[in-house]
């Protein structure tokens, strides 16, 4: 027998004339749990990965919260007991010297665009993964496959294994990484100078997002090469200023209160909470503030209570909100720290997990017709307040959003929607705008336009409901607005070097977006 009959008979007879896309779901839906689901998602993009994305794209709804979070962080935390095949990139630590080399030798597609980096020292809220936190670059590249278009052969996922503070996975015999404690600041910094040199030179047009680094290096690192590469630190602090520039119209416009008056206290202080912060500082210059100013209607709180000018061995970075303002004793309740501030917004970044009690979130509801609490810790066992609590304690006057998805709650008889400060609004069309503008750099106006657009973007319906963010159902026309304010910025700007998107009016601008996704 020829192997092409061979070949021929070993396929079902009729399988051509089934939905094979059907199958797969049916065999998804019956996995028991989010990561068995992972693991079935993550061979099927092995074995077919145009099936894959076929399913992705058609059911995204259905499946980004198994490619990210919440189910993403499962697959970080157990990585090396479910690894199953070679994906994305690691360049260790002991390539340091070579990196060029290693990266050379990557079957990278003809022009790679954009990367997600991470060297799992900060994977959402569950600490110094090391080697697991691959996934989380190839959750968020997948994501800008499905949100913006980018081409699946146009990404790289890329790990940083430089070690792990985490003993348990230096003494796990099946860990996949380098079983060593992370490298002194000296090693690490020489290290990032010769990667982000080596990837900009081996791979001219790419776009470098660093994601999930520890608080200090998040900070350092953007701050270190933002000037001299394409790069930019994806955190959920755009996205926050959306949904908290439609929060507050919301608010305002039940309590008469001025937007000028809002006042909002965070409860975490890393930095992801002290970057969320300083993007909330444009809320107010945006309507006429100076930065000053701006500074005194935004309060801040980590473990050891209300952060004041006056404690001694503050971090660096925390300085900048510390209050000048309070004498007294050290608060150190949330509940005695609200009284005092009587906010109109309650932000939490802490990553533990209720922390937003009922006493907190009554105390908020007291103090406010539609008090604004934004619980954005991921995964969702580490939010600091589910959806069904916030409307029960606040008898649904609550302007909700949390950094990980929560089903509907019904009260009384009506339907309330959970808003979703995820940061999938985001990225995905920054970086199709800086793609397509070919940004030299991606600058903070570029970002805060497109967190402007984001808000806007909502329509008639979704308005009517009081969300404060668009449906994700609707990501890519969302990602094609954002791409267009993100390259308009970039022009103004003057790092923009696409002429032929320059000189388009915003209708065909957006047309030619919308023409460039996959």
């Amino acid at each position: 027998m020829s192997v092409a009959v061979m070949t021929h008979a070993s396929i079902p007879p009729h399988i051509t004339e089934t939905d094979h896309v059907q199958r797969s779901l049916v065999q998804l839906r019956s996995k028991s749990d989010g990561l068995e689901q992972y693991i079935f998602l993550n061979g099927l993009k092995e074995r077919d990965p145009s099936l894959f994305y076929k399913i992705l794209l058609s059911n995204m709804m259905e499946i980004i919260p198994i490619l990210y979070t919440p189910t993403v962080g499962d697959a970080c935390t157990y990585y090396s007991q479910i690894w199953r095949h070679p994906e994305g990139l690691y360049i260790s630590i002991k390539h340091k010297g070579h990196i060029r080399q290693i990266l050379r030798q990557y079957p990278a597609g003809t022009n790679p665009r954009i990367a997600v980096v991470t060297d799992g020292s900060r994977i959402l809220g569950l600490g110094d993964l090391g080697a697991n936190g691959l996934p989380i670059s190839i959750g968020k590249l997948d994501l800008y496959i499905a949100g913006a278009g980018i081409r699946p052969s146009s990404v790289i996922p890329i790990c940083l294994d430089v070690g792990t503070n985490t003993q348990r996975f230096i003494d796990d015999p099946l860990y996949i990484g380098v079983r060593q404690k992370r490298p002194a600041d000296p090693e690490m910094d020489e290290f990032m100078e010769e990667f982000m040199s080596a990837v900009s030179e081996v791979f001219p047009e790419l776009l470098v997002q660093f994601e999930d680094f520890s608080t200090d290096n998040a900070f350092k690192y953007l701050d270190h090469f933002r000037s001299r590469y394409r790069v930019f630190n994806d955190d959920v602090s755009a996205v926050v200023l959306s949904g908290f520039l439609n929060a507050a119209r919301i608010s305002s416009a039940a309590s008469g209160i001025p937007l000028t008056e809002h006042k909002i206290l965070f409860f975490g202080a890393g930095s992801s909470g002290i970057g969320v912060a300083k993007q909330l500082v444009s809320f107010f210059t945006e309507l006429g503030m100076n930065a000053d100013e701006a500074k005194k209607h935004i309060y801040t709180v980590d473990s050891k209570g209300l952060i004041t000018a006056d404690r001694k061995g503050l971090q660096e970075h925390k300085k900048f909100f510390a209050r000048t303002d309070y004498e007294g004793p050290a608060l150190t309740n949330l509940a005695d720290i609200v009284k005092y501030v009587q906010p109109t917004a309650l932000l939490g970044l802490s990553t533990i997990g209720g922390a937003f009690t009922g006493e907190v979130v009554k105390l908020m509801a007291a103090m406010n017709k539609r008090p604004i609490i934004f619980p954005l810790s991921n995964p969702v066992s580490k939010c600091e307040l589910s959806f069904k609590d916030a409307i029960n304690w606040t008898n649904a006057r609550v302007v909700f959003a949390s950094g990980s998805p929560y089903k509907p709650v019904v009260y009384e008889g009506t339907t309330y929607e959970a808003g979703q400060g995820n940061n999938m609004y985001m990225f995905p069309g920054i970086g199709l705008g800086a793609i397509l503008s070919k940004s030299e750099h991606i600058t903070d106006a570029m970002v805060e336009k497109a967190a402007i657009a984001l808000s806007t973007s909502l329509n008639e319906e979704e308005s009517s409901h009081e969300l404060v963010y668009p449906r994700l159902d609707r990501i890519r026309d969302i990602s094609a607005q954002l791409a267009l304010a993100v390259a308009r910025q970039a022009h103004k700007d003057g790092v923009d070097n696409n002429s032929v998107l320059r000189n388009l009016n915003d209708y065909d601008a957006l047309r030619y977006i919308k023409g460039k996704m996959w």
